[in-house]
């Protein structure tokens, strides 16, 4: 363990769940193996010594797009549907981890103090610095701005070293859809900028602006796989890194 710990590229990290991968085959509500998964690979990182935050989706309980659409509801009032979905999915990884002995705080952006704090950008780098595992609920606390986006804001607010997008059967950023094409690309490094301009599906063009002006690389990697979180923080080449075209020249 010692020499895992000298062997850390990251000491401070804000992974992205998507609210689907809480869902295991079901691909809806919360399948309990899954998540139990889920925190033991975030308590195996967090007893290196690495400083975690999260911001989980709400996809697997409410979509605000989707179902502003298919409901015919008004697309603020299903934003603030999501945005709770995802206060729910918090509330609940937060129990599993301290469950299994990780101190845990949840901080959301629409104020509920009866359940968690409200965000507090000092307070939640004091949660780090202190090794609590922080979860950010509720988005950016506005509707028309997805949790990717949030992501990426908290990642540049918390100084986090990387932002880690968790994806679900694929393993990285490619040039098509591998799913579709067996002859897709797959890219282990690109630029923030060939991201925008060709404009890959990783997330909002939004949240890739956000890293890109506060410096903070992004990693798109398969979370299905064992161990992964442990492999990236110790500096394994898992999945796709994106970062400045400086940084790339430095390669």
């Amino acid at each position: 363990m010692t020499q895992l710990k000298s062997q850390l590229h990251y000491k401070r990290i804000l992974l992205k769940l998507s609210g689907e991968a809480l869902t295991g085959d079901k691909g809806f509500g919360i399948e309990p193996f899954v998540i139990e998964r889920v925190a033991r690979e975030i308590a195996e990182v967090y007893n290196l010594g690495v400083e975690i935050a999260i911001v989980v989706g709400g996809g697997n309980i409410f979509r605000g797009l989707n179902s502003s659409t298919q409901l015919g509801m008004d697309r603020a009032a299903a934003d603030y549907v999501g945005m709770l979905a995802t206060i729910m999915n918090s509330l609940i990884l937060q129990g599993v981890l301290e469950r299994d002995g990780t101190p845990t705080r949840v901080q959301t952006a629409i104020e509920m103090p009866s359940v968690a704090e409200p965000y507090i950008r000092r307070k939640a780098i004091r949660h780090l610095e202190k090794e609590r595992v922080v979860i950010f609920g509720g988005g950016t606390g506005n509707p028309f701005f997805t949790t990717d986006t949030t992501a990426s804001l908290r990642a540049a607010e918390i100084e986090a070293d990387i932002l880690l997008m968790a994806k679900n059967g694929v393993d990285g950023v490619y040039d098509s859809d591998p799913r579709i094409n067996k002859n897709a690309k797959k890219f282990d490094k690109l630029s923030f900028e060939k991201v925008l301009g060709e404009n890959y599906k990783i997330m909002d063009a939004a949240g890739v602006a956000i890293c890109r002006d506060n410096e903070i690389p992004i990693k798109v990697f398969d979370f299905a796989q064992e161990g992964v979180l442990k492999d990236i923080v110790t500096g394994k080449n898992i999945g796709t890194q994106i970062t400045s075209e400086a940084e790339l020249s430095k390669v």
